[in-house]
């Protein structure tokens, strides 16, 4: 069986997609440019065969743990808890013994002070994930568990820490340099959204015992035409991540300002969280983009599914599905009379209805839709399912005249932060702040 997108209520007629499809030749030479230049590494992979190496040579040094903390935030860390969710979800149930992976993607010191509390520092590996070393969420944390892991462990600290962040330059860099920290590199231009398939996301990856080739292979199955340096028009035109921008650049232009991404294949539910950020950071430039919204099969058809049926008729979805679930135990055969449609049945057999009974009713309330079916829900599948919404998600940007690439609109937000901590310099920040704080405010008791 294949992996395969299922367009029949994807809406095409309704929208102006050979606007476009015409578009195909100029988006085959901008391929061609930029993978050709080193700009896109998230497609062309060339870190992929040293990675590798330097994964191999980490396997070993990695079973000496018990536990993972990872400390690293939004894209360093949503990729690795999808991977997570889906291919080890044994560390979420009764009785689990082996490998734990915990990530510490916030500032929450409630969390912080646990694992500082019961994590075994002799059996633990802190993996610091920064591209530029200076994220303070993160490297606030690795300033704490340095300090924890000096004090328990002594001069043998630093055997007990990974650094992902950049090969040449950043704090972190020179953390790596001053104490001989083993480091692997993020790769120049891989931004953080993107970056699930290198080191960032294949580190946790491998400590779990993931199939980290076969992630790759995925991967590459999806990225290779793209990189082909005599890329045409006509084979782009034929590609379903083109197809796919296609649909969601026409989709905007219509006014279907909000992505549903519902998920039913229960493990892979994270998956939604990763879009979302992919989804969000990359197009919501310029007053433009539109709003992914994660949902997850069967839960919430219980929830907001009311106002993707019956709300404003601005949404689309991608809608994940996977016929080769595990059939599960089958349901008893002396079931009162009003249950006695699953009388015997597998109970597996009940995702795959409410599936398909909510992917017609979303098609039957005006929700364009395209199916994701997945032939079995393996780590193959997954690099593939990566590489597809990478790829559709830079050309979707294209599409719509911006850098699907940046970010410039968050860096306000953390500047302020910095600003309120009283960090140097940022006196117009400073400026703002106290303006924003000594304001007359509208303040109501609840």
């Amino acid at each position: 069986m294949a992996d395969i997108l299922d367009w029949t209520g994807a809406e095409l007629h309704k929208l102006n997609v050979d606007v476009y499809e015409a578009k195909a030749e100029e988006m085959a030479a901008r391929l061609r440019k930029e993978t050709g230049t080193g700009k896109l590494p998230f497609l062309t992979m060339p870190y992929a065969a040293a990675l590798k190496e330097q994964l191999a040579h980490l396997k070993d040094f990695l079973k000496t743990f018990d536990h993972m903390l990872l400390l690293g935030i939004g894209g360093s860390a949503l990729g690795a808890r999808a991977l997570q969710q889906a291919f080890f979800p044994q560390q979420d149930q009764p009785g689990h013994s082996g490998p734990s992976l915990w990530i510490a993607d916030n500032v929450d010191a409630y969390a912080l002070e646990s694992y500082l509390a019961k994590l075994p520092p002799e059996k633990t590996v802190v993996v610091t994930v920064s591209k530029s070393g200076g994220t303070i969420e993160t490297v606030g944390q690795y300033f704490i568990f340095k300090e924890w892991m000096q004090h328990h462990l002594g001069d043998g600290w630093f055997e007990h820490m990974l650094l992902v962040t950049d090969e040449e330059q950043g704090f972190l860099r020179g953390e790596a340099d001053k104490y001989n920290i083993p480091t692997l590199p993020v790769p120049d231009n891989l931004g953080g959204r993107y970056s699930v398939l290198s080191a960032v996301g294949l580190i946790p990856a491998l400590f779990l015992g993931m199939d980290i080739d076969a992630l790759m292979a995925g991967a590459s199955e999806i990225s290779a035409p793209l990189t082909d340096p005599d890329l045409s028009g006509k084979a782009l035109a034929r590609h379903p991540s083109f197809q796919l921008a296609v649909w969601g650049a026409a989709l905007m232009d219509k006014g279907f300002d909000e992505m549903i991404f519902f998920t039913y294949v229960p493990l892979w539910a994270s998956f939604g969280d990763w879009f979302a950020q992919l989804w969000a950071e990359s197009l919501g430039k310029e007053g433009k983009g539109s709003q992914p919204v994660p949902a997850i099969g069967v839960t919430d058809q219980h929830s907001v599914n009311q106002m993707f049926m019956d709300g404003v008729r601005n949404k689309a979805c991608l809608f994940l599905t996977c016929p080769n679930l595990p059939a599960g135990p089958k349901f008893p055969s002396d079931l009162p009379d009003q249950f006695s449609y699953v009388r015997g049945k597998d109970f597996g057999e009940l995702i795959q209805a409410e599936g398909l009974g909510n992917r017609m009713a979303l098609s039957a309330n005006g929700v364009p839709l395209v199916e994701l079916r997945l032939s079995e829900d393996g780590p193959k599948q997954a690099g593939k399912l990566i590489a597809l919404l990478g790829a559709a998600t830079i050309l979707t940007g294209w599409f719509m005249g911006i850098n699907p690439l940046d970010q410039p609109a968050v860096e306000l937000g953390k500047r302020l932060a910095k600003a309120r901590m009283n960090a140097k310099g940022l006196e117009e920040e400073k400026s703002d702040l106290n303006a924003f704080l000594t304001a007359d405010r509208d303040i109501r008791e609840f």
